[in-house]
C-alpha cells in the first residue's frame, strides 16, 4: 500500500481525473466517462491494490461485498453539463467507504479549479439572509422539490450534477440539496463524505443514515443541508 493517506489520495485522484476531463472535453461525455474511469481504476489498482472498487462505469462483480474498504467513484457526474462548455456544474467523485460508512471523499469541480475533500474539510460560511435556497436539477426536478418549496417558501437554484449541488451547500451557495428521483451510491458517497466532514447534515430523506457498499447500489434519496435548518427540512419532508 502506498504511504499517501486515503484523504490525500482521494483528493489527488479526483484532481487528476478532472485535469484529464478538461483536456479531452471537446471529445464529449462518452469519451470523458470512459477515459476518466480508466484513469481512476488504474491509479487505484496501483495505490490501493487490496481494496475493492465500485464505479458507475464498470460492471459490478459483487466481490466488493467481501471487503470492508471499498472505493466508490463516479468518473464524470453531470455528463450533460460537461458536454456544454463552459458550464462548471459537473464533477468527479472519489470516495472510500469503510464498513459501509462514507469515511473519505473528494469532489473535484474541474471547470471551477476546485477540489473539496475530507483531508481538509471546507469551513462553512454563515447562512445568507433571506429565504431558504434549494438546489434543484435544471432538467429533472425530483418529486420532493415542489413540496419543500411550498412548505419552506424556498427559492430554487437550478444546477447540474449531484456533486455540484451538494458542494453548493458546502460552499454556502445554497442551503439545501434534497433528492428523491433515484440515485446510486457513486452519485452521493463522495459528496456526502465531504459534506459531513464540513459539518453539514447528511441523511436519507426520512432522516435515516446513508449506508454504502450494499448488494444493490441503488440509493434513491438524499438530503444534504445546513445543520441549523435540518429539523425544519426533515419535518417538512415527513409531512408529505
Amino acid at each position: 500500500m502506498n504511504d499517501r493517506d486515503d484523504h490525500a489520495l482521494a483528493a489527488a485522484l479526483a484532481a487528476e481525473a478532472g485535469s484529464l476531463l478538461l483536456d479531452i472535453r471537446a471529445q464529449g461525455g462518452a469519451a470523458g466517462d470512459r477515459q476518466s474511469n480508466e484513469l481512476l481504476l488504474r491509479r487505484l489498482s496501483e495505490e490501493r491494490p487490496d481494496d475493492a472498487v465500485l464505479s458507475e462505469e464498470r460492471t459490478d462483480d459483487q466481490l466488493r461485498l467481501e471487503h470492508d474498504r471499498v472505493w466508490i467513484v463516479d468518473p464524470l457526474d453531470g455528463t450533460r453539463e460537461y458536454g456544454e462548455p463552459p458550464r462548471e456544474d459537473w464533477s468527479v467523485h472519489v470516495a472510500l467507504a469503510v464498513a459501509g460508512s462514507p469515511a473519505v471523499g473528494a469532489v473535484a469541480l474541474p471547470a471551477a479549479d476546485l477540489v473539496l475533500h475530507t483531508g481538509r474539510p471546507p469551513r462553512l460560511v454563515p447562512r445568507a439572509a433571506g429565504p431558504i435556497r434549494l438546489a434543484v436539477s435544471r432538467t429533472r426536478p425530483p418529486a420532493c422539490v415542489d413540496h419543500l418549496v411550498t412548505r419552506l417558501k424556498a427559492a430554487l437554484v437550478p444546477m447540474g450534477s449531484a456533486g455540484a449541488k451538494a458542494m453548493a451547500v458546502v460552499r454556502g451557495q445554497v442551503d439545501v440539496y434534497a433528492h428523491s428521483g433515484g440515485q446510486y451510491e457513486w452519485d452521493s458517497c463522495a459528496p456526502v463524505a465531504v459534506a459531513a466532514a464540513a459539518g453539514l447534515h447528511v441523511s436519507r430523506l426520512d432522516g435515516s443514515p446513508l449506508v454504502y457498499n450494499q448488494p444493490d447500489p441503488y440509493l434513491p434519496d438524499l438530503l444534504v443541508c445546513r445543520p441549523e435548518i435540518a429539523d425544519t427540512v426533515l419535518n417538512a419532508l415527513r409531512d408529505q
